[in-house]
This record gives structure tokens, C-alpha cells and sequence, in this order.
């Protein structure tokens, strides 16, 4: 009897030291339908603005060491600016859609505090594969959390032509070599 409840107090011991460690890890799962991603590209006759869609998304988050593991995978051939000839060129010489379908964030850290409820400002740092290409990313967030949900938001450029894809630009019409991102992304939340 004295062994079983030795051993049931060892247990009890280590579950109430692994439990707070529990509490840290964090789970979110974005929702695609209610996902925004907006692109402007600026130029000397006019600005662009288009959108893509989420494919699918899910990160991990260890709140006690800021690790973070997962991705979002956008849909490459999503793109749009309502505009078909515009968008057919894009997909067709700038993105090369058909040759690079998708384009994908894959966070590792986040410096700042992720709270469990609350609004959270932090920085993400990943990897961003487009157009065939990985580069490193810190992309600024702001995250509101309540509940069981979450959303999240966030502003970055991609300096395309840097990057390997082909500058737009013709003649006289001129555009920017980079295009600002802005993704507002809701999820569900488990763990925290």
C-alpha cells in the first residue's frame, strides 16, 4: 500500500510540474473563409490592389520560449486585382503560378509576449517561400484574443523583383519594386 501511494504521490508530483508548462502551448487554426489577405502595389499612374486566398493554416505556439511551428499556405493562383488581363499577367510572368502554386509562411519565433487573453503585440520571424524562393521574414502582429478565437493582423513588404520575379513595369507605366501585404487572419484557438 505504502509503494502505490509513494508512487501516486511521484505522480502527482510531476503532473503539477509539467502542468504549468502545458498552459504555455498554444494551438491556432485559421479559418480561410474568414481570412484577408490585401496587396497594394503602388505606381507613377495608379495603384493596385488585389487580394489573395488562405489555403489553409496552423501554427503552434510555446508561449514560454516563443518557438513556434506550422504555416500558412496561400493559394498562388488566387491572386487577384479584378482586373483579368492584369491578373493573367501575373500569374503567367510574375508569380509563375503554374510553376510555383503556392506561397507559404513558416513561423520559428516570436519576440514579445503572447498573452492567453487580451491583446498581444509581437514580431514573427519565418521563412517566406514565393516564386520558388525561401527568405527570412519579421513580420509585426497584432493579435486580439478571446475565448476560443482569435484574430490577427499584420503588415509586411516583399520586394518581388529582389526576390527573382519580374518587374511589371513598361515604357512609361512605372510600378514599385516592392508590394505591401496586409493580412488579417481569424482563428480558433486551443490550449494556451
Amino acid at each position: 500500500m505504502r509503494k502505490t501511494l509513494r508512487a501516486a504521490n511521484k505522480l502527482m508530483a510531476a503532473l503539477l510540474l509539467v502542468w504549468p508548462l502545458a498552459a504555455q502551448q498554444m494551438a491556432i487554426d485559421f479559418d480561410p473563409a474568414k481570412t484577408q489577405i490585401n496587396w497594394t502595389l503602388a505606381g507613377n499612374v495608379h495603384t493596385v490592389h488585389g487580394t489573395f486566398q488562405l489555403k489553409q493554416g496552423h501554427m503552434a505556439i510555446d508561449r514560454a520560449t516563443g518557438a513556434i511551428s506550422g504555416d500558412l499556405v496561400v493559394d498562388a493562383k488566387s491572386g487577384q486585382s479584378e482586373n483579368s488581363s492584369r491578373d493573367k499577367k501575373m500569374q503567367k510572368d510574375i508569380l509563375e503560378s503554374d510553376r510555383f502554386p503556392e506561397i507559404r509562411f513558416t513561423p520559428q519565433q516570436v519576440v514579445g509576449a503572447v498573452n492567453a487573453s487580451g491583446h498581444s503585440s509581437v514580431r514573427v520571424t519565418g521563412k517566406f517561400l514565393i516564386h520558388g524562393g525561401t527568405h527570412e521574414v519579421t513580420i509585426p502582429i497584432e493579435a486580439s484574443f478571446s475565448e476560443n478565437a482569435v484574430s490577427v493582423s499584420g503588415k509586411f513588404s516583399i520586394p518581388y523583383v529582389e526576390w527573382g520575379m519580374k518587374d511589371p513595369s513598361i515604357f512609361l507605366v512605372k510600378v514599385d519594386k516592392s508590394v505591401d501585404v496586409e493580412v488579417v487572419a481569424v482563428g480558433k484557438v486551443s490550449g494556451g
